[in-house]
C-alpha cells in the first residue's frame, strides 16, 4: 500500500511502502467494539461506594407505634425512605477490568489504522525538526496538512519539544507509538504519524512487514 510522505509544509514529498499487514486490514466491527468496551471499562476506578442500612450512622430505635397514629408504617431512621437514611441498591467499591485476549487487541488496532488510511484521516509526516517548543509551529504545521479538527500525533518516542509545542492546541494529543491504543485513535479526526512512527508500528503490530 503506497502513502505519501508530507513535510512541515504540507508539501508532499515522496511516496512510501507501508505494510497491508497494519494499514490494509478489513475492518472488524465486532472485535473493535469489544476492545472499546473493554478499554473504556478498565479505565473505570471502581471507587464509588454508598451506604446500606447497617452501615449509615443513626439508632435503629423504631420511630413510632406501629398503629394508632395514621401514619404509614415505620422502622428506624436509617430507612431508604428517609432523608439521610441507606441506599437502596447503590453502587460498591469493584472490580470493572475486562480481560481481552493478545490477538483481538492488536487485531483492533490493525482495523482501526486501516480504517484511517482508507478514509484519508491519516497523514505521515518525514518528522518534526523542532529546536525548541514553539505552538505557533505546530499550528502551522497543522493547518499546512489539512487538519482542521482534532488530531493525534505519534512519534516513536515521547519529544519533548513535540509535546510541549502541540499541548495548548485544543484537540491534539502527542503519543508515542509503543502506547498506540483503539481509544484514542477512534477520540480524534486525524491521526498524524512521522514515518519513523510508522516504521515502527510495522514491527510491533505489522509482523515486520512493511
Amino acid at each position: 500500500m503506497q502513502v505519501p510522505v508530507y513535510n512541515l509544509a504540507g508539501e508532499e514529498v515522496r511516496q512510501i511502502e507501508v505494510s497491508d499487514a497494519l494499514f490494509g486490514v478489513p475492518f472488524n466491527e465486532a472485535v473493535v467494539h469489544q476492545v472499546m468496551v473493554s478499554l473504556l471499562a478498565n479505565a473505570r476506578q471502581g471507587t464509588s461506594s454508598t451506604k446500606t442500612r447497617s452501615t449509615v450512622a443513626g439508632s435503629t430505635r423504631k420511630l413510632y407505634r406501629q398503629k394508632g397514629t395514621g401514619y404509614a408504617r415505620a422502622g428506624s431512621k436509617k430507612s431508604a425512605l428517609r432523608r439521610h437514611g441507606a441506599i437502596t441498591f447503590g453502587p460498591h467499591p469493584r472490580d470493572y477490568r475486562q480481560e481481552i485476549p493478545r490477538k483481538m487487541r492488536r487485531l483492533a488496532l490493525r482495523c482501526v489504522l486501516s480504517a484511517k488510511a482508507g478514509e484519508g484521516e491519516l497523514k505521515v509526516l518525514d518528522g518534526f525538526d523542532f529546536t525548541e517548543p514553539k505552538t505557533k509551529q505546530m499550528d502551522a504545521a497543522l493547518t499546512a496538512l489539512g487538519v482542521t479538527a482534532t488530531a493525534l500525533i505519534v512519534t516513536p518516542e515521547p519529544e519533548e519539544n513535540v509535546i510541549k509545542s502541540a499541548r495548548n492546541l485544543p484537540g491534539i494529543k502527542t503519543l508515542p507509538v509503543n502506547v498506540l491504543n483503539v481509544r484514542d485513535i477512534l477520540s480524534y479526526k486525524m491521526l498524524v504519524m512521522t514515518e519513523a512512527s510508522v516504521r515502527l508500528a510495522e514491527k510491533l503490530w505489522g509482523n515486520g512487514v512493511s
